[in-house]
């Protein structure tokens, strides 16, 4: 289940709250597709999930301005665990990360991760450093999907 969005000063708009939310495809869409920008957004979304599902991912880890309060969100960001996964099934576009992902964003747009790499300098993997807002530092919350 999705919690409600809470304000975090200095953010500007409600966030979800810390911590990792479970949550299936249909509340995601329920709570975050929510004009014609969210669910093109949510489609590309969808998209990878069968994608990486197919590949033999079991988690998918959703962030970003899609998973806030902004009315029309550019992208979304996402993770993906990488256990499991074959690689010769695996679309090579979650393997390219040419500058801005442009590729992956012409694809499905949004932008992913394996979740396991380091995501910036101080080594924090892509699921902890989604868990920062990057404009206050804050923690906040992120959405699990079970593929």
């Amino acid at each position: 289940m999705i919690p409600n969005l809470v304000d975090v000063p200095g953010a500007p708009w409600p966030l979800l709250p810390p911590g990792i939310h479970q949550a299936t495809l249909d509340e995601v869409k329920a709570m975050f597709a929510t004009n014609s920008t969210r669910t093109q957004l949510f489609a590309g979304f969808v998209d990878a999930c069968g994608r990486l599902k197919s590949a033999g991912c079991s988690t998918v880890y959703l962030d970003g301005s899609f998973v806030s309060e902004k009315d029309h969100p550019g992208d979304f960001d996402a993770c993906w665990d990488p256990a499991g996964v074959d690689g010769s099934k695996l679309d090579p576009v979650f393997l390219t990360f040419d500058p801005g992902r442009a590729t992956q964003k012409r694809e499905f747009r949004g932008e992913f991760f394996p979740s396991t790499v380091p995501a910036d300098a101080f080594g924090r993997t892509y699921i902890d450093f989604f868990q920062q807002d990057r404009i206050t530092g804050k923690p906040k919350g992120i959405i699990a999907i079970s593929l």
